[in-house]
């Protein structure tokens, strides 16, 4: 038996895709969540996506089909961190040192699953037992979090996950490096990942912490209209009946997202964000009573994501105002005295800034 070459990440243990995911145009409804995904898609600074509502919702559908619509990404060959071949600045030390001999190719976003039970050495990696026993070598093992460098870190249930491993998510999420020091190793690789969770309220609050590293926070709920609720049943039968023959006839509409996604993130860079709309931003967090400036940033990243999204020449208030929910929710001070939900609550200020 073939060994595979040291310091690469066995494939058979990545998380794989199928190719009969469900689409991500076939799903019905949750126009916010998907919304919010695509947005992300767009402009990864936005700083993740966490959804929450109720079992059943299409949540871990979405994302998955979200991940089988992503386009390619360029990468150095046999670099298990996948770096990006433009940017040796943001690259691993081996990518680094052969800046002049590095050789692309194209390969899949990756978008890894991290389960509520693992260990922190499968989710930061450790020591390569295999090298260490065979050959007597110290070699690092990559984790989950190097996989998921340049691509997607999801958590399913994410309010149910262990203290330890929120607290190891806060400090590579906030500085992009993973920092692995053990058995005598000491090893520092790039870890930029946009993190996905979802969950279920009625299991348990989201740490604060965490929480406020999510850019955008997305409310699902069960649809209450007999139409939507038929098309969904009729939807997932036909999937299940005939995988396959239910994906091809989603390719085409698949592909024009991909398209459109591709087309939006070339517009990002030219798209400018016009001091009105700043200001608008800004009147709407100080109106709300937000805590920091993120909420302005978060707002002024996903209106422009939004804007490229949409083909649209300039940031407007509107954009604003279509992704000021999903912003700026889980941002709200507690008022013990307001009944009211944050979503209800957002909508207010918005029409107390900009008008019904």
């Amino acid at each position: 038996m073939q060994r595979r070459p040291p310091g690469i990440p066995d494939p058979f243990k990545s998380i794989r895709i199928s190719v009969t995911t469900f689409p991500f145009s076939a799903i019905v409804g949750q126009d916010e969540m998907r919304r919010a995904l695509l947005i992300a898609a767009v402009d990864p600074s936005v700083g993740g996506v966490l959804v929450f509502g109720d079992r059943g919702t299409g949540k871990s559908t979405a994302i998955r089909g979200l991940a089988a619509l992503l386009p390619k990404m360029k990468a150095v060959v046999g670099c298990p961190y996948s770096c990006d071949p433009a940017k040796p600045a943001e690259g691993c030390p081996h990518c680094a040192m052969a800046a002049g001999k590095r050789v692309s190719h194209l390969v899949p976003v990756p978008v890894i699953d991290l389960p509520l039970g693992a260990t922190e050495d499968r989710v930061v990696g450790a020591l390569d037992l295999e090298r260490a026993l065979t050959l007597g070598e110290k070699a690092f093992e990559p984790g989950l979090l190097a996989r998921a460098n340049r691509g997607f870190l999801y958590i399913d249930e994410v309010n149910l996950l262990d203290d330890h491993l929120v607290d190891l998510l806060l400090d590579v999420a906030a500085s992009g490096i993973n920092t692995v020091e053990r058995e005598g190793l000491s090893v520092r690789h790039p870890a930029r990942f946009v993190l996905v969770g979802s969950g279920n309220p009625e299991e348990g609050e989201l740490r604060p912490q965490l929480l406020d590293r999510f850019g955008l926070a997305v409310e699902v709920t069960t649809p209450t209209d007999l139409p939507t609720r038929i098309d969904v049943v009729r939807r997932r039968d036909a999937y299940e009946r005939d995988p396959a023959g239910f994906c091809a006839a989603y390719e085409k509409a698949d592909g024009a997202i991909r398209k459109q996604l591709t087309a939006a993130r070339t517009r990002l860079a030219t798209l400018t964000v016009p001091d009105e709309t700043l200001e608008a931003a800004a009147r709407l967090c100080l109106t709300l009573g937000t805590d920091g400036l993120r909420g302005e940033l978060t707002l002024m990243r996903t209106a422009r994501a939004l804007a490229a999204f949409e083909g649209a020449g300039t940031v407007g208030i509107d954009h604003l105002t279509r992704i000021a929910p999903s912003a700026l929710r889980h941002r709200l001070r507690r008022n013990p005295l307001d009944e009211s939900g944050s979503t209800a609550r957002v909508a207010k200020a918005v029409a107390e800034v900009f008008g019904p």
